[in-house]
């Protein structure tokens, strides 16, 4: 018996609080810590391959909501796992050390089912994109490649931009995104302030 894909994102999906590999190694007795590491360093796991394996499991619906939200997985007590850095944690409402994961949600509201469909991580060194880089990267994904029916797209306020709601409108889909107190709107096109 092997490790495979499907034993780690089953735990990953199960876990709440420790994503650890020695952890893993005491739920899955079978399996030793170096038996995972071993194959966790040769497979790569990629947006791609993501889409790849869920999409035949896939409800989609001409009302489906999209949700682009990001998080961070704490790394504070590390101090040499790769694509860590600085960042504001809205959990944890501080900076800490983690990695920066943003993340699209498809929901199909007449089923009542969600998928994780797609994600980035944040490494604004490593690739240059921002976190709104990459969620006009993964909307763009969604309506020319996988051709994905929604009609709404959700979002926190950290991408309330004028250039990412222009490119949702532009798109004929609705966005919802609620406003930080200091940004100025315009509703009556150009008229008043």
């Amino acid at each position: 018996m092997s490790f495979s894909q499907l034993d780690y994102c089953q735990y990953l999906l199960s876990s709440q609080t420790n994503y650890t590999l020695t952890d893993l190694s005491k739920h899955l007795q079978e399996f030793s810590h170096d038996t995972i590491n071993r194959y966790l360093r040769k497979e790569k796991f990629t947006p791609s391959s993501l889409w790849h394996n869920l999409k035949k499991y896939l409800q989609t619906s001409q009302e489906a909501a999209v949700i682009f939200d990001d998080t961070v997985l704490d790394k504070r007590a590390s101090e040499s796992i790769e694509l860590v850095r600085r960042q504001y944690s809205g959990t944890e409402h501080r900076v800490l050390r983690g990695i920066g994961l943003i993340n699209c949600v498809y929901i199909n509201p007449g089923k009542s089912l969600f998928w994780v469909i797609d994600y980035r991580i944040y490494d604004p060194e490593g690739d240059g994109k921002t976190k709104l880089d990459h969620v006009a990267e993964m909307l763009n994904n969604l309506v020319y490649h996988k051709q994905l029916p929604f009609a709404r797209v959700l979002m926190d306020s950290w991408y309330g931009s004028q250039k990412l709601m222009a490119m949702i409108a532009d798109l004929g889909k609705i966005y919802y995104c609620p406003l930080k107190k200091n940004r100025l709107v315009d509703d009556t096109g150009g008229v008043e302030k």
